[in-house]
């Protein structure tokens, strides 16, 4: 097991945790209050200077002024092998757009797998940069998400270019 860092940064949805591994990669993003938020002592120590989170916080900054809608930071992300798969099929929802979980489950090869896809997009710990917002319920609802459905609404609405009140 590798050592962790983190650090806090702001941003337009609350504070973010941003937590990275000792060869810089990024392990973790994490939102106050968040659904499956691991224990901090788990976060290692508070580093403000690591390469992994100034570019993180960079990127991150560029997508909420709407100057970006891609993430390049590295990544290493921790957890099952079909977590991981469904992780990396959250990367490929375009910005702005929505996909749900059947649609998810079918890009698997397996349509019947609705509710461990949505089970494994609850545990994303890397939020906003693996887009798990952009998943809703076949019948349009948000459905939940593991920063709270306020966020989730916000989050795409923002990609949408619209403005919620």
């Amino acid at each position: 097991m590798t050592a962790k860092s983190h650090t806090v940064i702001d941003s337009p949805y609350g504070p973010l945790t941003l937590v990275a591994d000792d060869e810089g990669a990024l392990c973790g993003l994490y939102m106050v209050e968040q659904r499956h938020r691991p224990d901090e002592e788990t976060f290692g120590r508070r580093d403000d200077t690591a390469r992994a989170f100034a570019e993180a916080e960079e990127q991150l900054t560029a997508y909420f002024a709407g100057e970006t809608k891609e993430f390049t930071v590295r990544l290493r992300l921790h957890g099952t092998p079909f977590q991981r798969t469904v992780w990396e099929q959250l990367t490929k929802i375009p910005y702005g757009e929505t996909r749900t979980y059947g649609q998810l489950a079918d890009a698997l090869g397996n349509p019947k797998a609705c509710r461990a896809v949505g089970l494994a997009n609850g545990r994303n710990p890397v939020g906003i940069i693996v887009p798990c917002h952009r998943v809703i319920g076949a019948d349009g609802s948000l459905t939940g998400y593991g920063g709270g459905l306020d966020r989730k609404q916000r989050l795409l609405a923002f990609e949408r270019g619209t403005t919620l009140f």
